[in-house]
């Protein structure tokens, strides 16, 4: 059967419903959002003389509006939620015999779900799929009762919360689910949806919240057992050793506590054979902050507090789980951390840490050490393949590295020892895979990332790894050149690949030499360049302030002029190369990482991007070609009669504000996606389309471009309107003199400086006023110590 889905219907608009649908609109999908009419009127509702069929929707309005104003925003665009339709069981349950999946996200509890299932017999068109978003309640028992086709096209499809932002989908089936169907859910959940799908077996809390919660719970008894604060913990447990900057504690807050203590009350319960069955018992602080109804974020305390100092600003309180009162947050060290701070690999990092001789290393040791132990004995419980226990707690969890990743890292034969060291064993599948000569979990072979089969003990490919791009599988045989900051990988087909290295990817001699050289290999030899990473926090954070700064700040300006020179030739490298260049930016490309991309033949773009020409934050002008393409886009979209230089203004604005886009969906409205730009969500495929677009513009016959001499530009009838503005911003005090001069430089430079009339000018003549305007700008006091701020602290400095 050739499926496809066009309309989703959402039974329950809870927080996970109402973000489902949410997420089904990003993708185009028209989405049915159904909850129960509620049984009484409001107080409000009764003095206003309504009836109840007159609010049979208010319950369902009411979540899908909080759900709209939540942050982060669970829509990519805010007109995306004219994709969905609300409505309530009573009326409109019959509208679900128009859909193609309908996907039940109602209270945890069976026998409410089952009386849903017995309506929805009722409208549901034979052959359509329907599935549970369940955390806990075992899949196999929601279709006692049920008819063969609604069994045959029934599983549990459990998204993480939320779902626009956590990459988890875990898929489970029961003994009756048509394996065609997981295979399409499967693919769709990949492809269309963006997830990391993974089929799970039906066993208390699937993969993710079983291996996840685990970590939790033994971490806080971990940490009674060593007296290690709230803040130490988080600091242990967050971006050193690959996992959200949140850590453990404000995890939990955001999350919410009352969720956490769910899941592990019920894992308690079913797990009655798990060998570490008590981890799950709460630990004394849980109870505790369960008894006072501190749940975190939603009551306004948890392990954190909020509150407002004496000079009414805010302050973080940490909680003190000894005296159990707040304190004021203290600034964690450990000499554990201190040594590994100069290691940039993550693997290479896991080693040190476990060593260490202070309290962060025995912390290190017992939990990460239990974790690895706990994960081998869950195969094959829980899963018959351990790349499926990796991939779920990187997607569900935020982990860089999955658990048998990271056991790969510091060697398992010397995991193994340091267990055994610290009183624990693995599982006995472990110990045969080393008898045998087997020393890792993973290996690479001819592009594939095999893993280590404990069934079959052999090394099998992992499904879908040889069909998608790794650069870091393919790094250790196909770079062709390498140095400090970018490497230039062979992808097949006759193209290459361009990766940043540097710290946040950011934009600096060694990228720039990578970029030509990148450049001058694939017309010799290649078909086409793809740009683009694997990073985890950037594709590009943008150009290297660092020497720009020591230049300016010694007034070095000729060799400022050099290094903006030298930037502004790469870009237009970029864009007037024999050969097609085609871009992969995700999560941040900022300043010149946005740059780069302006002056790409195609852009194939993460949907998660945060795009912007933010230079003016540091006092600067974009100076890469930024300014000068926007003024040619600008130009070349304008209309007759278009006087007030709408969209112009719009792109001065979105420059002069260091506005960022929330979504590759609002770049393209800014302006730095065009229409024939891609936008993919599944990250992981990101290499992969980017390669197919530059054989695609290969294929088709690739005709190099020309230098531009027909920019359109307003002169100064778009300067006059713009100075106004900034004049009108300074006399309200909405901006300082600095930000005026900045703008002023900024509007003299896209409307192509103070010519008499409207004309078309060259690229080169753009690029030659943004440089001015840079370089001119670089010399200003305020300009440095906004750049001096920035590289200091990390914070934004307005003066």
């Amino acid at each position: 059967m050739n499926r496809s889905i066009k309309k989703v219907a959402i039974l329950g608009s809870g927080i996970m419903g109402s973000r489902i649908a949410c997420h089904f609109a990003n993708i185009g999908v028209q989405v049915l959002l159904l909850d129960i009419a509620p049984k009484e009127l409001t107080a409000e509702e009764s003095a206003k003389g309504l009836s109840l069929e007159k609010v049979k929707n208010r319950i369902v309005n009411n979540a899908f509006q909080q759900t709209l104003k939540a942050k982060p925003a669970s829509l990519y665009l805010d007109s995306f939620a004219n994709q969905i339709t609300l409505g309530n069981f009573d009326d409109n349950l019959k509208d679900i015999t128009t859909a193609d999946w309908i996907i039940e996200v109602v209270v945890e509890n069976l026998e409410i779900k089952k009386t849903i299932y017995e309506k929805v017999e009722q409208f549901r068109k034979p052959g359509t799929l329907i599935s549970s978003n369940t955390s806990g309640i075992p899949i196999h028992l929601m279709t006692e009762g049920r008819t063969e086709d609604f069994k045959k096209h029934f599983c549990g499809t459990h998204f993480f919360n939320p779902p626009r932002y956590l990459k988890l989908l875990e898929i489970i089936p029961t003994d009756h689910t048509d394996p065609q169907i997981i295979d399409f859910i499967q693919k769709y959940g990949t492809n269309e949806l963006g997830k990391t799908t993974v089929i799970c077996k039906d066993s208390p809390a699937f993969i993710a919240n079983r291996i996840g919660v685990y970590s939790m719970m033994q971490t806080m008894k971990v940490v009674e057992e060593l007296g290690l604060s709230v803040e130490q913990v988080d600091k242990l447990t967050s971006k050193v050793v690959g996992r959200p900057k949140s850590g453990t504690f404000r995890l939990s807050d955001v999350v919410g506590l009352d969720t956490t203590v769910h899941v592990a009350n019920n894992l308690y319960k079913a797990l009655s054979t798990d060998e570490s069955r008590e981890i799950f018992q709460l630990p004394s602080m849980l109870q505790k902050l369960m008894e006072n109804n501190w749940l975190g974020d939603k009551t306004g305390q948890g392990f954190y507090k909020k509150v407002k100092n004496e000079k009414g600003k805010s302050e973080i309180l940490a909680l003190d789980l000894k005296s159990f009162e707040y304190k004021p947050t203290q600034k964690v060290s450990f000499e554990t951390l201190e040594r590994t701070k100069a290691i940039d690999s993550l693997p290479k990092r896991f080693g040190y840490l476990l060593e260490g001789k202070d309290l962060a290393g025995e912390f290190y040791r017992k939990t990460f050490l239990d974790g690895f132990r706990y994960a081998s004995f869950r195969i094959p419980e829980i899963a018959n393949e351990l790349y499926k226990i990796d991939q779920a707690i990187c997607a569900g969890f935020g982990w860089e590295m999955g658990i048998f990743e990271t056991w790969d890292a510091i060697g398992v034969a010397k995991g193994v020892e340091l267990m055994e060291a610290n009183g624990l064993s693995p599982a006995p599948w472990i110990k045969e895979m080393l008898a045998s000569g087997n020393e890792s979990f993973y290996k690479s072979q001819n592009g594939s990332l095999l893993f280590y089969d404990q069934k079959t003990k052999t090394y099998q490919e992992i499904p879908g790894s040889k069909s998608t791009i790794s650069l870091n599988i393919l790094k250790p045989e196909k770079v062709v050149f390498q140095n400090d900051d970018a490497s230039i990988i062979d992808i097949g087909d006759e193209v290459i690949c361009l990766e940043f290295h540097s710290k946040m990817n950011t934009m600096g001699q060694g990228v720039l030499e990578g970029l030509q050289k990148a450049i001058d290999l694939a017309e010799k030899n290649y078909r086409g360049l793809v740009v683009g990473n694997e990073g985890i926090e950037a594709f590009s954070a943008g150009a290297n302030l660092g020497m720009l700064f020591m230049f300016a700040a010694n007034q070095e300006f000729d060799e400022v002029n050099h290094m903006i020179a030298l930037f502004q030739q790469s870009m237009m490298r970029v864009r007037y190369s024999s050969i097609p260049v085609v871009i992969a930016p995700h999560t941040l490309a900022l300043g010149g990482g946005t740059e780069i991309c302006l002056h790409s033949d195609k852009l194939v773009a993460h949907a998660e991007l945060y795009m912007g020409l933010v230079e003016v934050g540091v006092g600067l002008i974009p100076a890469g070609g930024g300014t000068k393409e926007m003024a040619l886009r600008m130009g070349d979209a304008r209309q007759k009669g278009d006087i007030e230089l709408n969209r112009l203004q719009n792109a001065f604005m979105n420059i002069a504000t260091a506005k960022v886009s929330t979504s590759a969906h609002e770049a393209k409205e800014m302006q730095y996606l065009r229409s024939f730009d891609r936008i993919v969500l599944n990250r992981s495929q990101l290499i992969t389309e980017a390669k197919n677009e530059v054989l695609g513009l290969a294929n088709a016959g690739y005709v190099q471009k020309q230098p531009r001499n027909d920019v359109w530009v307003e002169g100064k009838q778009g300067l006059a309107l713009f100075k106004a503005g900034i004049h009108g911003m300074r006399k309200g005090n909405y901006i300082s003199d600095h930000d005026a001069k900045i703008a002023n430089k900024l509007a003299f430079a896209i409307c192509g400086g103070d010519l008499d009339a409207p004309q078309f000018v060259s690229e080169q003549y753009l690029l030659d006023l943004e440089r001015e305007a840079f370089l001119s700008l670089s010399g200003e006091p305020k300009t440095l110590e906004r750049i001096s701020s920035l590289l200091g602290g990390g914070k934004p400095l307005r003066n």
